[in-house]
């Protein structure tokens, strides 16, 4: 079964909106488990403009302060794709309101959720959740303008979510 939006084409990236040079409208949807399954994970024309948001308020500012590269290996999820990963039914991913990211280990997502938390309690940043998954395996961040509660939260046992494809470590190379 195939899902399918004809809002956005992937390709067009420039169509998005964001501006920053260290995520893209690819990264923020690509999905190896989409792929494998043959689902289009086209976001639409709202949730296309809630991942500029996405990046502009939290993601772009986030990867200026830890001056290192972080890989989105999450973003948003059509609603047959959060279905099939385990997805909670309202994720804010269905809505292109969140992303799960590393830095590349445990202890890395372990420094970045404290930055994470400093520039929230220094207001240069706000967010809905930020969340320590699977002991700092990920770090899921949501962005919801209406909802901007701050919630933070460090879930030390496995979740059944999975995001695509998680690697307990990864290699990070800067190309900034």
């Amino acid at each position: 079964m195939q899902h399918t939006h004809q809002n956005i084409n992937r390709a067009e990236a420039p169509a998005w909106g964001a501006t920053s040079p260290y995520f893209t409208l690819r990264e923020l949807t690509a999905s190896a488990t989409a792929e494998r399954q043959g689902i289009d994970n086209t976001p639409t024309t709202a949730a296309c403009h809630m991942l500029a948001i996405l990046v502009e308020r939290l993601l772009h500012p986030i990867r200026l302060a830890w001056q290192a590269p972080i890989i989105v290996t999450s973003g948003y999820r059509c609603p047959e794709l959060n279905r099939l990963v385990g997805g909670t039914p309202h994720s804010h991913h269905l809505l292109g309101c969140a992303a799960d990211i590393t830095a590349g280990s445990r202890q890395a997502n372990r420094h970045l959720f404290d930055l994470i938390q400093q520039l929230h309690h220094a207001q240069l940043i706000r967010y809905t959740q930020l969340i320590a998954e699977d002991n700092y395996r990920w770090l899921h961040l949501s962005y919801v303008p209406s909802d901007l509660r701050g919630q933070s939260i460090v879930c030390q046992q496995p979740t059944p979510v999975t995001t695509d494809d998680v690697p307990a470590e990864v290699t990070i190379e800067d190309s900034s």
